[in-house]
């Protein structure tokens, strides 16, 4: 039976819908808000086999018809999900995983369908919200509801959910999920904003929140009651937990006090693997529950050791940075390079050049076409001692390269400043824990070294949390473990200015403002303390790029004038380009981008462009070329594919019968402007510049006056 809500906001309707559709799923609810409306279904099944954690899968899908549009390309079909669905998928991911019971194994699949895009309002948090609401709705065991809502700010003013439109004109854009008045996720970008707004932003959407979460609750209250199935567990017999924590407890609370991750890592697995030796005759078919025993058992350990003892595994005090170093220009072909190190975490970045040909196509259904600047997050195997085939980039390899992007993109420079395609590519080559934020360190580190006019250095760092009952431990820039074991990876980027970029991830239901408060003002201390590190190393962008970097430039001309640069069937522009070996652009606005090997020739280009649209004036002086002779007279080449006529009569002082017995084709001689008739016909005239003694001839530019 079709059932539906709506609740207004930002002048617009929030619709939530079931009944209608996709009945054959555990729930399935229809949102929708302007003319963007999403699909999202719930499925559970039993795991076909024991396991030891939660196998949620989240997907989000676009169909490109969702717009009127067909897939471009060969393939006329949607296939692997872009960048923008992973990264949509996995932001509902982070925000309804914390809320499933932690001993459930059940397989879970929500997906969320973009069926319709008014290509203004996003689908996202139409999805966050169809998914938790879809979740209530079923039987599937769900600590819920949840609500989500965009926040930007514009002239000062904070906007909710703003539209596609209104993001060009905001200081920032942050997806937001909270429930009970607490924040469950946040996924933000914005342009250096102060704390103190961000945390502002916070503030603004909770009651919006309260309200979606409200809705959600209307609806499942004409539902009836809904009964949640009887759900998997891993469940530890207690005879098993006591033999393990007998055999273990000291050994795992010793080796959690290793401060070097590889020893620490192989040290706990050598206690694992005799645990289950040792019990693996008294305790047949048990790897699984012995595997979960042994994790709860070190994360209760180390959370003692956080609360109780007051120490972090490394030694470290709770507010204290890993060692930092920082290196540049290591790699000699390369435009930029940096080596990033904080503690056991060290990211090589690179930093790559290119013209306008080079820039990222983007799909039907983004509001930008193109993308000029990418950043790309490689983390390899061997960077945590693992042995792993090497495929494609995976979902977390793209989530982490998308905020590092994220937190670099406010500070480059904008086309019009610095016309290049820019690609930046972090490789991972140690992890233990935070490699997103030295990604956004090494970034800055590389785009300065490739000398890219960035406005100001970036870093980032990660803010864990221990919580047990009311007593609860910030983290400052947490270890891998410390984020297993733990209850937060709250990441935040940014310069000595403001906050760039932030991603919020929890593993219990929920965080006050007030302890967000807290993290921005440790994150904060810590990221003015690396940014001081990495301007020892390189303070500002250096003034030249590598000699390996294509050189480009771009200059504006007036539209009428495009044509003239062409040239009929494009003849005037090719001469241009095999003159001076380069690769040139030209937009519809006018826009003239020149690329090439060396400086020379991208300005010679440059000086030919420019000379085509300039406008001839009376009175000038050229040193133009002989073309073609006539009886009546030879036609010169004053600027490129611009002609004018010398009559007969005005190349020489003296009168004569053949113009070939003053000049030939190929010739150069000096001419002056004399008169351009209403069609624009140019009259020349030798005679002009050869009477009088001397004539002084300035160039400037390639032109004589």
């Amino acid at each position: 039976m079709l059932r539906q809500v709506e609740l207004e906001l930002a002048g617009r309707v929030l619709t939530i819908e079931t009944g209608r559709v996709a009945r054959q799923a555990d729930a399935h609810t229809l949102v929708r808000y302007g003319d963007t409306v999403v699909l999202v279904t719930v499925v559970s099944k039993r795991a076909k086999e024991p396991l030891d954690f939660l196998p949620l899968l989240v997907e989000y899908r676009e169909q490109a018809y969702a717009a009127g549009k067909i897939p471009g390309g060969y393939i006329k079909r949607e296939g692997k999900p872009r960048d923008r669905e992973i990264l949509y998928g996995r932001a509902i991911d982070r925000a309804i995983r914390p809320r499933f019971p932690k001993d459930m194994t059940d397989e879970v699949e929500v997906i969320a369908y973009l069926l319709s895009y008014d290509m203004e309002n996003e689908g996202n948090v139409l999805g966050l919200i169809g998914a938790s609401a879809a979740l209530m709705l079923s039987d599937i065991p769900f600590n819920g509801p949840i609500g989500a809502v965009t926040v930007g700010r514009i002239n000062g003013e904070y906007v909710l959910n703003p539209t596609n439109s209104q993001l060009n004109q905001s200081d920032f854009e942050m997806l937001i999920a909270g429930a009970n008045g607490e924040v469950t996720m946040i996924e933000f970008g914005g342009k250096e904003v102060p704390e103190d707004v961000v945390l502002g932003a916070i503030e603004f959407a909770m009651p919006y929140i309260e309200q979606i979460e409200h809705l959600q609750e209307h609806l499942l209250s004409q539902m009836g009651e809904i009964e949640k199935r009887e759900y998997t567990k891993i469940e530890v017999p207690e005879e098993l937990d006591k033999a393990i924590r007998e055999l273990a407890y000291d050994r795992i609370k010793e080796a959690l006090s290793i401060p070097q991750k590889k020893v620490r890592t192989n040290t706990l697995k050598e206690i694992a693997d005799d645990v289950k030796s040792q019990l693996a005759e008294r305790f047949p078919d048990a790897d699984v529950q012995m595997t979960r025993a042994l994790y709860l058992l070190e994360r209760e350990i180390m959370r003692k050791m956080v609360i109780e003892e007051g120490r972090r595994i490394d030694g470290r005090d709770f507010t204290e940075i890993r060692p930092v170093s920082a290196e540049v220009s290591l790699l000699p072909r390369t435009h930029g390079s940096a080596l990033f190190t904080r503690g056991e975490t060290q990211a090589l970045v690179i930093t790559t050049l290119g013209t306008a040909e080079d820039v990222q196509r983007l799909s039907e259904l983004e509001p930008e076409e193109a993308k000029r600047f990418m950043l790309h997050y490689n983390f390899h195997p061997f960077s945590t001692g693992e042995i792993k085939p090497l495929r494609g980039p995976s979902r977390r390899e793209i989530g982490h390269g998308a905020l590092a992007e994220k937190a670099i993109e406010p500070l480059i420079p904008p086309e019009e400043e610095f016309p290049y395609t820019i690609r930046v590519v972090s490789d991972i080559l140690e992890s233990n824990g935070s490699s997103s934020m030295a990604t956004v360190c090494g970034a800055s580190l590389s785009l300065m070294d490739a000398g890219v006019p960035i406005k100001t250095a970036a870093a980032g760092v990660s803010i864990g949390l221990v919580m047990e009952d009311s007593k609860y431990q910030l983290l400052t820039d947490i270890l891998g473990d410390e984020d297993h074991y733990g209850d937060m990876d709250f990441k935040v980027a940014g310069t000595k200015n403001g906050i760039t970029a932030i991603q919020l991830d929890l593993k219990i239901l929920g965080l006050p403002i007030s302890m967000v408060a807290e993290v921005f003002k440790r994150a904060r201390e810590a990221r003015l303390h690396i940014l001081d590190i990495m301007n020892r190393t390189i303070a500002e962008p250096r003034t030249e790029l590598s000699k390996y970097a294509p050189k480009v430039l771009a200059i504006w001309i007036p539209k009428e004038k495009i044509g003239e640069v062409i040239g009929p069937g494009g003849r005037t522009i090719r001469k241009i380009l095999d003159a001076t070996d380069t690769k040139i652009e030209i937009s519809e606005e006018g826009k003239v981008v020149i690329a090439g090997k060396d400086q020379e020739s991208v300005e010679q280009a440059r000086e030919m462009i420019e000379e085509l649209v300039q406008d001839i004036q009376i009175g000038q002086v050229f040193m133009g070329k002989v073309t073609r002779t006539a009886p009546f007279g030879a036609f010169v080449e004053i600027l490129p594919g611009k002609e004018g006529l010398v009559h007969i009569s005005e190349l020489d002082e003296r009168r004569i019968k053949n113009v070939e017995d003053i000049v030939r084709p190929g010739d150069k001689i000096l001419v002056k402007v004399i008169d351009i008739d209403e069609m624009g016909r140019v009259r020349l005239s030798r005679k002009a510049v050869l009477k009088g003694s001397v004539v002084k001839i300035v160039k400037k530019g390639g032109r004589f006056r």
